[in-house]
């Protein structure tokens, strides 16, 4: 399972890449496995405020619909528009095309809940 060094994880399986006061977020490798093959992705409207945890958009694969969870909180700043006509990036590339959507995080986030690689790695060896 790819499992990026440079990334902090959620316990539902969402990545949050840090950039200053911003965040890129998108869903794990072994989520998207989990899924398989994706064929839509509801993305989030820009502006949106979200609580960390917050239900924020819907996954579609041809195996199931997944709510996908803001792992912080703050307001969306763009969304990957690219889902729309190729929703498999998700497949693809999780990491780097498949994101889902910005983050402007607030004042003081707190990513204490998110965890670290090696944290996430032990998540997925227990289930």
């Amino acid at each position: 399972m790819n499992i990026p060094q440079d990334l902090l994880y959620a316990k539902t399986h969402e990545w949050l890449r840090l950039s200053g006061a911003s965040a890129t977020v998108g869903i794990t490798d072994h989520a998207q496995h989990e899924l398989t093959d994706v064929v839509y992705v509801e993305l989030p409207a820009v502006g949106t405020h979200v609580a960390a945890g917050q239900q924020i958009c819907v996954v579609e694969s041809v195996k199931a619909a997944s709510d996908i969870y803001s792992p912080a909180a703050g307001t969306v700043e763009s969304v990957n528009d690219a889902l729309s006509s190729d929703p498999a990036l998700l497949n693809t590339e999780p990491y780097g095309r498949g994101w889902i959507f910005t983050l402007r995080l607030d004042g003081e986030a707190d990513l204490s809940s998110l965890k670290p690689p090696a944290a996430y790695a032990q998540q997925l060896a227990g289930q």
